[in-house]
């Protein structure tokens, strides 16, 4: 669901890899190719389990390397392999085609030209025209599941052209807007392709209803549900991704949902930060920071791990996002274009600690682009805490 996935993804792309003697695995001569687009492929570790095929789930872990060996994202950092489903557009080309020739168990060595990677124009800490080295080992291969979901008798449509029906009914509230919701669900295409599933990947998906954070066939629909209904949905396109469509989601695509609500919690509206007596410090770059609390010790440095809340507000005051809500904190490497560039910039002045208030200009946030709740040229205001950073 999430409108970042492509940018992220490659951003958290790359490996720890299981030593050789993993079950399931066996030994082999590395064998090397160059495929007709330039990828250049070499099997480090061959295994035996199932082919990778389009709109497989996978589970991998990986190093991703500038070609002078400056690693740039590790799986390794993270407890967990990454999940991703091969899909249209959700990876850089290079990692697609790649991946579209392994098995589960193999453990290979990528060597992206820019023209699958990022081209000239770079992304985050991948400079402009790179070549990319990635090891990625697949963990595990799930087969997509395959088959549309009958309608039933007892389908009711909107006026806005949603059609709804519950399942399972419930016990628990209402939702409403504001609430953080925990949603697990599945969606098909109009032809029984299963596009996204987060029973695939295990873990359910938390968001706040009513923020512009989900398609608004979801908004809507989930109106009209309780905590315990489980629900279909069936989405026509102008309720989902429009004329464009998303990742492998085709254009004018109409969607079908199941869903069910785990749980549901009223969250209280975190209190902005008062600022007004507090003088600012303007950078050259026009990030606007008020410090309301110094904290301790040195500044953060460039790859420093940083665990952050933040509460992150429009210009009318409009809250789009809030961790402190989740209560659920965030991490990041600070200076690896892992997040706006007015949050590295923004997170370098701060130690450990301290609280502030970042007004960030459109030209370190997202720019001319929309992202979910977030206008075209929007001033964002961010405000921080930085709890802790290693």
């Amino acid at each position: 669901m999430s409108y970042l996935l492509r940018s992220i993804l490659v951003i958290l792309l790359a490996g720890w890899f299981l030593p050789s003697c993993v079950p399931g695995r066996v030994a082999g001569v590395p064998e090397s190719r160059e495929t007709a687009s330039g990828l250049q492929f070499t099997y480090l570790d061959r295994g035996t389990g199932p082919r990778i095929g389009d709109g497989s789930t996978l589970k991998i872990h990986y190093r991703a390397m500038l070609e002078d060996g400056s690693l740039f994202d590790d799986s390794g950092q993270r407890a967990e392999p990454l999940t991703v489903r091969m899909a249209r557009n959700q990876l850089i080309p290079g990692l697609t085609e790649g991946l579209s020739m392994m098995r589960q168990g193999d453990r290979v060595r990528l060597v992206i030209p820019p023209s699958l990677g990022y081209g000239e124009e770079g992304y985050g800490p991948v400079p402009p025209g790179a070549t990319l080295v990635y090891e990625v080992e697949v963990i595990e291969v799930t087969a997509p599941e395959e088959g549309l979901p009958e309608a039933g008798s007892d389908l009711k449509t909107t006026e806005s052209g949603l059609a709804y029906s519950i399942l399972q009914a419930g016990q628990g509230a209402p939702l409403e807007g504001g609430m953080e919701v925990t949603i697990h669900y599945t969606g098909w295409l109009e032809n029984g392709r299963v596009f996204d599933s987060s029973l695939n990947r295990g873990e359910p998906i938390r968001f706040t209803l009513g923020r512009g954070m989900v398609i608004p066939g979801w908004e809507e629909g989930l109106l009209l549900l309780r905590v315990g209904d489980v629900a279909r949905l069936h989405v026509p396109h102008h309720l989902a991704y429009g004329e464009n469509g998303r990742g492998e989601i085709p254009p004018r695509a109409d969607l079908v949902f199941e869903l069910e609500v785990i749980q549901a919690r009223d969250i209280p509206r975190p209190e902005p930060f008062a600022v007004d007596h507090l003088e600012p410090l303007v950078t050259g770059n026009g990030l606007t920071v008020f410090i309301l609390e110094e904290g301790s010790g040195e500044l953060p440095s460039p790859g420093n791990i940083l665990t952050v809340h933040y509460s992150g507000y429009l210009e009318d005051g409009t809250l789009f996002d809030s961790s402190v809500q989740r209560g659920d904190p965030i991490r990041f490497v600070l200076g690896r274009g892992q997040v706006i560039a007015g949050w590295d910039e923004g997170f370098a002045l701060l130690r450990k600690g301290a609280r502030a208030r970042l007004i960030i200009p459109p030209h370190l946030a997202y720019g001319e682009r929309e992202r979910g709740p977030i206008p075209p040229n929007a001033t964002l205001f961010f405000d921080v805490e930085l709890i802790d950073f290693h």
